[in-house]
């Protein structure tokens, strides 16, 4: 776990209670969809085979020329959805908070590129699936309200950390009835991450409020496998991981 993201976030949780307001904490739930607008679950690469063999015994002596194009994580995965909780203390003029957020997608499918073969003058098409995208973020910040009317317009930045979960990936080449499957893809693990927040809290009652919040997040890179990738010469591909989105969540508060 990124030490600079541990000390921040010790920080956004234990500020001492001289610095809160007086109200007590409250508890939200959210929910809600996330869009990654950048970042590719793969890169680019081409790689040699010299024999098919190995992969289908009927091809054996034909060689091949993989074609992998990068592939982003809108294209694999599309939208995620949300789903977490936070606590937040109240200070002067907003209030602080740490979440904890689950991320998920369900797993994706997508062509990856093509397996030239000069012996036929054809390129193959070659498909991959990919285990679900999977994350816990534990993230701290602070949240600065305008006004202290029944709708109170916001601003918020938090950093922390998410951890990703490890993703296999299963390839195909159908027309050359070859399967890779299982093949270990991402390790997963810690990576640092924040961004920030617009947001619309509404006051239904003394206790409630009903928000609605839009944000932008950063994610790093997730660690790779090659593993069985290096052995086709695609061991660059899984460098990546990266992303950048867009969350939309509704937030239910309720005040102690």
């Amino acid at each position: 776990m990124n030490r600079l993201s541990v000390a921040l976030l010790a920080v956004a949780l234990g500020l001492p209670a001289t610095a809160l307001a007086q109200s007590g904490p409250s508890f939200t739930l959210i929910g809600g969809g996330d869009v990654s607008v950048s970042g590719d679950v793969h890169k680019g690469a081409i790689a040699p085979i010299a024999d098919l063999g190995p992969l289908n015994p009927a091809l054996a002596g034909v060689s091949a020329e993989l074609r992998i194009g990068a592939r982003s994580y809108d294209r694999i995965y599309g939208k995620a959805t949300n789903f977490g909780v936070e606590m937040a203390w109240p200070m002067a003029s907003g209030e602080v908070f740490g979440q904890l957020l689950s991320t998920r997608t369900s797993a994706g499918s997508t062509e990856v590129g093509g397996a030239f073969v000069p012996a036929l003058n054809t390129t193959l098409p070659v498909y991959g699936r990919f285990e679900g995208y999977k994350a816990m973020s534990l993230e701290g910040g602070y949240r600065h309200f305008f006004g202290t009317g029944k709708v109170r317009p916001y601003v918020a930045g938090r950093i922390g950390t998410t951890k990703v979960d490890g993703i296999n990936a299963t390839f195909t080449i159908p027309d050359a009835a070859i399967t890779l499957t299982d093949v270990p893809f991402f390790d997963g693990g810690w990576q640092m991450s924040g961004g920030a927040d617009l947001g619309l809290l509404w006051s239904m009652s003394e206790k409630a409020s009903l928000g609605l919040e839009v944000g932008a997040r950063y994610h790093g890179d997730i660690s790779d496998d090659d593993s069985a990738l290096a052995g086709l010469g695609l061991g660059s591909i899984n460098d990546a991981g990266k992303r950048t989105s867009y969350p939309v969540n509704l937030r239910l508060q309720v005040r102690f």
